[in-house]
């Protein structure tokens, strides 16, 4: 069966895309934190996709893709009304969500996206949204006016200080839970890295900590193990066991290592595929 793109959008051009899709099925179901995995045709790549937004009236789902590779490029040269061959979903566990009585998301590059729909599930929720999100500068910020909709607050860093605060997402997070006592959760959603880092910030503090872990996935139904993790000593399936899970328990350095594990071939790959194109 397949999913019809709606509407298109370069939300910077030749690196991030926003597609909505019409996908009623998935978008009846879906849930904060779940994921879609997706092929462009019948040779395609399957690529696991945070769902970004639903919309269960219209019946769509809404992705963003950064284009890393051969299968996003492949995915980024569609327009609207074009099809996309494959569409399974949703997929993972939802975010877990309770009242709160504050809870602070924290997004970077392309994972501010997927940090928007589990920010407005919390909002949703009645909980109060501090949003914080990050970028190189500030033409690469994504998803502001749509977090400042329902975020009363919207913290800004970009690293050359050309919007908000000059520096890293973790400075800005770190000054606000020293300020805020009413936060009781955080959630971060971007690079390993920057989602490392800001656990380790929070730890001191206590505040549970919760991150989505984008490991490689084939199937997304468990069977590959090709998403495999370890958590508090333990070893997890991020298809299906998250992908969100404790950012305090998560063994960051062996996720570094299995996410860079193929990428000689994934350059080969693309390269290939930028110079037939």
């Amino acid at each position: 069966m397949p999913y019809r793109i709606v509407k298109r959008k370069d939300l910077i051009p030749g690196q991030t895309v926003l597609m909505v899709v019409d996908a009623p099925m998935i978008a009846a179901k879906a849930r904060p934190g779940n994921f879609v995995i997706l092929r462009v045709n019948d040779h395609g790549e399957r690529i696991p996709l945070t769902i970004a937004d639903r919309d269960p009236a219209a019946g769509t789902i809404t992705i963003v893709f950064l284009v890393v590779g051969k299968s996003t490029a492949l995915l980024a040269t569609l327009q609207e009304g074009q099809d996309i061959l494959d569409v399974c979903g949703p997929l993972g566990r939802p975010t877990h969500i309770e009242k709160r009585k504050a809870v602070i998301c924290v997004g970077g590059g392309t994972g501010i996206a997927a940090m928007h729909h589990i920010a407005k599930g919390h909002h949703e929720a009645g909980n109060r949204v501090v949003a914080v999100i990050g970028a190189r500068n500030k033409d690469l910020l994504l998803f502001c006016d749509e977090l400042g909709s329902f975020c009363p607050e919207v913290l800004i860093a970009t690293d050359d200080g050309s919007r908000g605060h000059k520096g890293f997402v973790t400075e800005v997070l770190q000054k606000r839970l020293e300020e805020d006592k009413d936060i009781e959760e955080v959630v971060a959603i971007g690079p390993v890295p920057m989602m490392e880092a800001v656990a380790k910030v929070t730890k001191p503090f206590g505040v549970k900590t919760t991150v989505s872990l984008n490991s490689i996935m084939v199937d997304g139904i468990g069977m590959c193990g090709a998403c495999r993790c370890t958590v508090d000593g333990h070893v997890r399936f991020a298809c299906v066991d998250g992908p969100e899970f404790d950012g305090h328990a998560v063994d960051f350095q062996e996720l570094r290592m299995r996410l860079g594990q193929f990428r000689c071939e994934e350059k080969q790959s693309f390269d290939q595929f930028k110079a037939r194109s």
